[in-house]
């Protein structure tokens, strides 16, 4: 019988005898923690409960854009059960919070069952692919406003909470945009008395506003990845029976 709450959504979906086999342990996500380095191996698969990572590309230059984001909603190292041996991207906290691990090791075996772990492990592969999509065609084709509120109202999702701490730099960098461009459209959204920004510290003052604010990318990511453990539900009703 489970005796833990999980808040992890493919967690929360899996049967007591799944979570045994996958042995997991308790992790705390501090702020600038590491999960994934270019080049260093796949060791570890991370299931956050609360905060938030980012997964980024970086290049000659030191430069850096995000090009995925985890939180309670998956699996970060997902890639290591395709045959991936090598992070090809950084993965580091960018909100606090904390969560479990498991070794690739015992992942792959249950991965290899072909059972419900299975289905969800490739169910948040094909969640991410759009999330990335998505990403990508709002950066090319919507305003850097509504781009950044989108990337807040993602953020606060992750977060479970409306305030969080983020540099404008940082926020530029994730965004693919320039500092200054993210400092003007913040101002926009502050003065719209949709966020309040100060010191680094962002609090959201308005949700639906900001999301109305937003571009229709932040509601079709945040309903797929809500909503991607129960695609494929005859498999799930199975588990049931």
């Amino acid at each position: 019988m489970r005796t833990i709450a999980y808040k992890n959504s493919l967690l929360r979906t899996l049967d007591a005898d799944s979570i045994a086999r996958l042995q997991l342990r308790p992790i705390i996500f501090e702020l600038g923690h590491e999960i994934e380095s270019p080049g260093h191996s796949i060791e570890h698969l991370f299931f956050l409960e609360e905060g938030m990572a980012s997964m980024t590309n970086t290049f000659s230059d030191g430069s850096q854009v995000e090009v995925g984001m985890f939180g309670y909603e998956g699996v970060i190292g997902v890639s290591g059960l395709m045959g991936t041996k090598r992070s090809l991207n950084r993965v580091y906290t960018q909100i606090e919070g904390r969560g479990f691990s498991c070794s690739l090791e015992a992942a792959r075996r249950e991965f290899g069952l072909g059972q419900l772990f299975q289905s969800l492990a490739l169910r948040y592969v094909q969640a991410q692919l759009l999330q990335a999509m998505q990403s990508a065609g709002c950066n090319a084709k919507h305003r850097i406003e509504q781009r950044l509120a989108r990337w807040l109202l993602l953020c606060a999702d992750r977060a479970h909470s409306n305030t969080f701490r983020l540099s404008q730099e940082y926020i530029a960098d994730m965004l693919g945009s320039t500092r200054p461009s993210v400092s003007v459209a913040a101002g926009l959204l502050k003065e719209e008395a949709l966020i309040d920004y100060s010191r680094g510290l962002i609090r959201i003052l308005d949700v639906e506003k900001l999301e109305r604010r937003s571009c229709e990318c932040y509601r079709i990511i945040k309903d797929h990845l809500d909503n991607y453990t129960e695609f494929d539900s005859g498999i799930l009703a199975e588990q049931t029976i």
